[in-house]
């Protein structure tokens, strides 16, 4: 009996690992954070998400729009601020219940709603109005959230900005990606 109940708790331990979620590490010039994604409510995004961060297409890319008291946003472009190449486009899953809110990564698009392709960013406030239905009808979805260094994102919503070009609200000085990466869910705390 009691070898039967030790199989039990052991699969239950293994089941639980296995459902964990993921959980990336973004190493950034400015520090380090860690993200838990929630593929059950956003599959395509987060598969999308970790499909570029396991190719390494992060690496090398910047915070390029950061705006105090709003949201940081990155994963499209490199320092000189040229446009990464990206995959096709996802189909936007705002309609998840997940809310934008303080530490929370969403995907960024154009007014297409549904153009969302490699660049994300994370909140620094609540952004109820990004929320399905948003003011045009979709909003913004909602992947995962930042369960440590959440003072790092801060630290880069902090930075001065300037006007590159066309682009407004970039870092004066870059904030680079140096590295999205899968980690094991209970080095991130998790």
């Amino acid at each position: 009996m009691k070898n039967l109940l030790a199989a039990f708790l052991l699969a239950g331990v293994m089941c639980s690992s296995i459902a964990a979620n993921p959980v990336v590490e973004m190493e950034t010039s400015a520090g380090t954070m860690s993200i838990e994604l929630y593929p059950d409510k956003a599959p395509e995004t987060v598969e999308n998400f970790l499909t570029y961060a396991r190719s390494g297409f992060y690496a090398g890319t910047v915070f390029h729009r950061v705006i105090d008291g709003f949201m940081i946003q990155g994963g499209g472009f490199d320092a000189s601020m040229k446009e990464k190449p990206a995959r096709a486009p996802i189909k936007n899953e705002a309609k998840n219940g997940l809310h934008n809110q303080v530490g929370t990564i969403a995907m960024a698009r154009t007014r297409d709603p549904h153009s969302a392709a490699a660049q994300f960013f994370i909140n620094l406030v609540d952004n109820t109005s990004l929320d399905y239905p948003s003011f045009d009808g979709w909003g913004y979805a909602v992947f995962g959230k930042v369960t440590q260094g959440l003072d790092v994102v801060r630290k880069i919503g902090k930075v001065r900005t300037t006007t590159v070009g066309y682009y407004q609200d970039v870092p004066a000085e870059p904030v680079i990606i140096k590295s999205v990466r899968v980690v094991d869910s209970a080095k991130a705390g998790n």
